[in-house]
């Protein structure tokens, strides 16, 4: 009787495992993969409904899958620039050239923000009078440097008052009235007054 009794037991403990196996849902499919082009489509399709942090998820998602294509770094890049989150704006588009060095959006995307950036706390520090000293011939040098590369007056210069003087007593013409002061390097100047 031991004998049957444990056979029992054996073929209960089967068939109760059989029966546990039977009634486990089948495996679930293999999510299809996503592509490049349809990732951007829906980040795409999310930013104009006005979901732009879904955008950037899906943006940010097709970046690791895709992590040497430049396309999701640069439309990120742009939807940064575009909602004014200028360090985003610069860290992807360094993202950008750092996988294509000849991409001149990501470049101009990087510039304009920095320089969003760095008139924003141009302004903050000259309505705090806090700019003066390394901090203000610093900001000069690098205005000197727009000025170059843009080959554009940034920074009205004012001629220093001992050739003022002189150029007052050279020319018999009346002096000509100082251009007024335009674009963000305002501050520059104002805070010289």
């Amino acid at each position: 009787m031991s004998i049957i009794k444990r056979q029992y037991v054996h073929f209960s403990c089967i068939a109760l495992l059989t029966g546990c196996a039977a009634n486990q849902p089948a495996p679930a499919p293999a999510p299809r993969p996503v592509t490049l082009a349809s990732a951007l489509a829906d980040a795409e399709a999310a930013s104009k409904a006005g979901r732009i942090d879904s955008a950037y998820i899906i943006l940010k998602a097709a970046a690791t899958a895709n992590p040497t294509d430049k396309s999701p770094w640069l439309r990120m890049a742009q939807l940064r620039f575009e909602e004014k989150n200028y360090g985003e704006a610069i860290v992807s588009g360094l993202a950008v050239i750092e996988r294509d060095p000849d991409d001149m959006l990501a470049y101009s995307l990087v510039a304009a923000s920095g320089l969003r950036v760095s008139s924003k706390a141009l302004a903050d520090l000259t309505q705090k009078n806090g700019f003066s000293g390394t901090v203000r011939s610093e900001a000069q040098e690098l205005a000197n440097l727009l000025y170059a590369t843009l080959k554009e007056k940034v920074v009205p210069v004012k001629p220093a008052p001992a050739r003022a003087a002189s150029a007052a007593r050279t020319s018999s013409a009346a002096p000509a009235a100082p251009k007024p002061c335009v674009g963000a390097f305002c501050a520059l100047e104002s805070s010289k007054n």
